[in-house]
């Protein structure tokens, strides 16, 4: 937390240890550790790892487990800056609690939710003030506009209105929005174009396609 995004290195092995660290280092795992932090490494060791916190459901639901891994995947990439940043810390717990908590019945667009909500930690949060009705969704200032921007990354007013919607969206509710399996994959698209705009591409995230068909 203290140093924002850093890298470590994890000993290999077979041995009933290693496989603890394997479990406790999964994708949204919570676990704290001993660093070894020198001076122009970019890559630490670890050792003497300790769960903070133990999400059971994360590790034994297959439908949970797909959604950690695309998580993991969109963090990998976004999360660029190696510095302290606690708001978006505790954003990132709480998420990781609210999954291993939900119903996985109601988890299909935990991952949507996600997306929409991480954007306002990382400064690219649609600015729905600005939306009314049947306006389009410009994509690279994120704002609602009248009229067509002269260049394509744009969304059509059906599609913008989606994501003024999705300004409403919460954890607690988000199994209230309903969406037909070809929506959910053009809303998805649509975020990690998104993404991809003010980022580095998503589009190639191994976990998209397991997700997708999860939720088909």
């Amino acid at each position: 937390m203290e140093m924002g995004r850093i890298s470590f290195l994890t000993p290999a092995g077979a041995g009933r240890e290693a496989t603890r660290r394997r479990a406790l280092t999964m994708p949204l795992g919570s676990f704290e550790c001993v660093g070894d932090i020198r001076a122009g490494r970019d890559i630490y060791t670890m050792k003497e790892l300790r769960a903070t916190s133990v999400f059971h459901d994360i590790r034994s639901n297959p439908v949970k487990g797909a959604i950690a891994l695309f998580i993991a995947e969109v963090l990998s990439v976004v999360l660029r800056e190696n510095q302290e940043d606690l708001v978006l810390f505790t954003f990132l717990n709480y998420a990781i609690k609210r999954l291993n908590d939900t119903d996985s019945s109601k988890a299909s667009n935990f991952h949507i939710c996600f997306l929409y909500k991480l954007g306002r930690y990382i400064g690219i949060e649609p600015d729905v003030s600005t939306y009314r009705e049947g306006r389009i969704f410009d994509m690279l200032d994120g704002t609602f506009r009248t009229t067509a921007p002269l260049h394509n990354n744009y969304l059509k007013r059906e599609a913008a209105t989606v994501v003024a919607a999705l300004s409403r969206m919460t954890f607690d509710n988000m199994h209230h929005f309903r969406f037909t399996r070809g929506e959910r994959h053009d809303l998805l698209d649509n975020i990690l174009r998104y993404y991809t705009i003010h980022y580095a591409t998503l589009s190639s995230l191994r976990s998209i396609d397991v997700l997708r068909a999860l939720f088909d």
